[in-house]
C-alpha cells in the first residue's frame, strides 16, 4: 500500500532465548531427537508445547510419547471444541502439548507456579515452516509479557521444505564434514541457508498471489458495471433510465448488424420486440442512420409502455379487492409475468400499489425481469471467464502473455453479454404479459364471491389461485400433468398404506 511503517516495541523486554536449528540427515532421527528432548524438559519442570506443520505429524508424536509414557495433550483441529481448556493447562510444571500451527491462537499460555524459576514455557518446532512468519508465531508463544522461555526448530533434510530448497547442498556438508546416524548439525550458518529456502517460497507465494490479484482486477472491474445496474434495478433508481438505454442499445445494435438487410432486421425486430417493424424499406433506405434509430427507439419505447400501463390496469383489481374487502396480512402481492416462453414473478408491495394505482405494480415488473435477467447472464459469464482463464495458459507456449490474452478475450465476452443482456431485457419488457389476467380481471370486476384466500406468499407465486370458498378452489394457471399413481400403488406420502386407502381414498377415477 506504500504506506509508512512504525515497529512498536514490546510492553517489556523479550527475554526468550531463541536456539539455533538442529540438523538431522532423516525424519527418523529427527523426531527421536524430539522426543528426547521432550523428556528432558518435562523432568527439569518446564512446560514444553510442540509445533507441528499437520495434524498427521501430531498424531505421530502423540504415538511416540504413549511408548515412552510421556503424558501429554494434542491439540489440533479434531479437538478444537477442548482448545481453551487446553491451552488452560499448557503452562502447568511438567505439561506436554502438541499442536498444529492454527491451534491455540487467541489464547495466552499462563505460566503455572515455580515454572519461571525452571526457565519458562519451552517452544519446540518439528519442522520449518514454508513462511517465516508462522515460525515466528510459534515462537511468540513463549516469552509474553517479560516472562522467561526458550524456542528450538528441530528439521530433517528429508522435510518438504529442505527437499525443494537446498537440501543436496546441506547433504555435500554433511558428507564432507563425516556426520554419521543420529549425529546433528548446528550452526548459524545451516539457520541462514533454511531462511533462505523460506524466501525463496514466501516470494514464488507472493508472485502467484499477484498474478491472480491481476486476473481478479479484470472481473472486479465488469462487476463494477453488472452491480451498478443491478442496484439501480434493486432499489429503482435510475431504472428507467437503465431501461431507456437498454432498448436504445439494442435497437442501435440490431441496426447496425443489418443495416444492408432489410428482411433480416424486419425479421429480428419481430421476433424480439413481438410487433412489426416501424419503417417501410423505402424510407429505411432513404433515411439517415441515426434518424432511423430515433424513430424506431420511440416506437418500441412506446409500445414498451404500453405493455407495463396494460399489466397496470389489469393486476390494480387485485390489489384493490385485497386492501378494500379482504383486509390482508400481507405485504406483498407476487403476479406470475410472461413472455410467452417463460414466467417471472413480480413481487409488489400491496400497500404502495393501492395508493399508486398499479404504477408501483408496474415498477415492480421492471424491476424482476430486469434483475433476473442480469443475475442469470452474470453467473454465466462468470463461468464463462472461469473456462477462458484455464484456457488462455496454452497461449505461454506460443510466447504470448496468458494475463494479455485473458483480458482482450474477457473484454468481448463481457461486451457481448451486455448486449445479450440489453436484448433479453427489452425483449421481454416488450412481450410481458399477466397469463391468467382475462379471466381474474372478469371476476373482479363483477365479484359474485368470496375471494379470501388469494394466495400471496412467496410458494404460492406460480399457481395464483381465487377461492370460490373456504375449501373449494379455482386453478387459474395450466395444469402440469404428472405420472398417474395407481390405485393399488403404494401412496407418496410414505405411510406404506395403498394409495386408495390413504390420500386416494376421496380421489374420483
Amino acid at each position: 500500500y506504500k504506506l509508512d511503517v512504525v515497529t512498536i516495541p514490546t510492553n517489556r523486554p523479550v527475554i526468550r532465548i531463541d536456539h539455533e536449528d538442529l540438523i538431522y540427515k532423516t525424519k527418523r532421527e529427527k523426531f527421536a531427537a524430539v522426543i528426547t528432548e521432550v523428556e528432558e524438559l518435562r523432568n527439569s519442570g518446564r512446560p514444553v508445547l510442540i509445533g507441528t506443520v499437520d495434524v498427521e505429524t501430531s498424531e505421530l508424536l502423540s504415538k511416540m510419547l504413549k511408548l515412552r509414557r510421556i503424558p501429554h495433550q494434542v491439540l489440533n483441529a479434531k479437538l478444537h471444541q477442548k482448545e481453551a481448556e487446553i491451552v488452560a493447562f499448557a503452562g502447568k510444571t511438567g505439561t506436554v502439548t502438541i499442536a498444529t500451527n492454527m491451534a491455540g491462537r487467541g489464547t495466552d499460555i499462563k505460566l503455572g507456579e515455580g515454572v519461571k524459576d525452571a526457565g519458562g514455557l519451552a517452544i519446540i518446532g518439528t519442522e520449518r515452516h514454508n513462511s517465516r512468519r508462522v515460525d515466528r508465531q510459534l515462537r511468540g508463544r513463549a516469552g509474553r509479557q517479560g516472562d522467561p522461555g526458550s524456542s528450538q526448530f528441530f528439521v530433517s533434510l528429508e522435510d518438504e521444505l529442505m527437499r525443494r530448497f537446498g537440501s543436496e547442498r546441506m547433504v555435500k556438508i554433511m558428507d564432507r564434514l563425516g556426520i554419521k546416524e543420529g549425529e546433528v548439525i548446528q550452526h548459524p550458518m545451516m539457520t541462514r541457508s533454511i531462511e533462505r529456502a523460506q524466501k525463496k517460497v514466501e516470494e514464488n507465494n507472493f508472485g502467484i498471489r499477484k498474478r491472480l490479484l491481476e486476473y481478479d482486477d479484470v472481473m472486479n472491474n465488469q462487476r463494477t458495471v453488472i452491480y451498478t445496474k443491478r442496484h439501480n434495478a434493486l432499489y429503482g433508481d435510475k431504472l428507467a433510465i437503465d431501461i431507456s438505454n437498454m432498448i436504445y442499445d439494442c435497437v442501435a445494435v440490431m441496426i447496425d448488424r443489418n443495416e444492408y438487410d432489410y428482411q433480416e432486421l424486419q425479421n429480428q425486430f419481430l421476433v424480439t420486440f413481438g410487433f412489426e417493424f416501424p419503417v417501410d424499406e423505402p424510407t429505411f433506405n432513404k433515411s439517415r442512420k441515426n434518424q432511423i434509430r430515433d424513430d424506431i427507439f420511440n416506437a418500441v419505447y412506446k409500445y414498451y409502455k404500453e405493455r407495463m400501463e396494460r399489466i397496470a390496469f389489469l393486476a390494480f383489481p387485485f390489489v384493490k379487492n385485497l386492501v378494500e374487502n379482504q383486509q390482508s396480512r400481507f405485504e406483498n402481492v407476487a403476479f406470475p409475468i410472461t413472455d410467452g416462453i417463460k414466467t417471472i414473478n413480480a413481487i409488489a408491495p400491496i400497500k404502495k400499489s393501492y395508493e399508486s394505482e398499479g404504477k408501483e405494480i408496474a415498477l415492480a415488473v421492471e424491476k424482476s425481469i430486469t434483475l433476473q435477467i442480469i443475475d442469470n447472464a452474470w453467473k454465466e459469464h462468470l463461468r464463462n471467464l472461469d473456462d477462458l482463464r484455464q484456457n488462455v495458459q496454452n497461449a505461454s507456449y506460443e510466447q504470448k502473455d496468458p494475463l494479455v490474452i485473458y483480458k482482450l478475450e474477457s473484454f468481448n465476452l463481457f461486451e457481448e453479454m451486455l448486449i445479450e443482456i440489453n436484448k433479453d431485457i427489452a425483449s421481454f419488457l416488450c412481450r410481458a404479459a399477466l397469463p391468467i389476467a382475462t379471466n381474474n380481471i372478469r371476476e373482479t370486476e363483477e365479484p359474485t364471491t368470496d375471494t379470501r384466500n388469494l394466495k400471496t406468499s412467496r410458494e404460492e407465486n406460480n399457481n395464483r389461485q381465487l377461492s370460490t370458498n373456504g375449501e373449494q378452489e379455482v386453478k387459474r394457471q395450466p395444469v402440469h400433468v404428472e405420472k398417474k399413481i395407481g390405485r393399488n400403488d403404494p401412496c407418496p406420502c410414505g405411510s406404506g398404506k395403498k394409495y386408495k386407502n390413504c390420500h386416494g381414498r376421496n380421489v374420483n377415477e
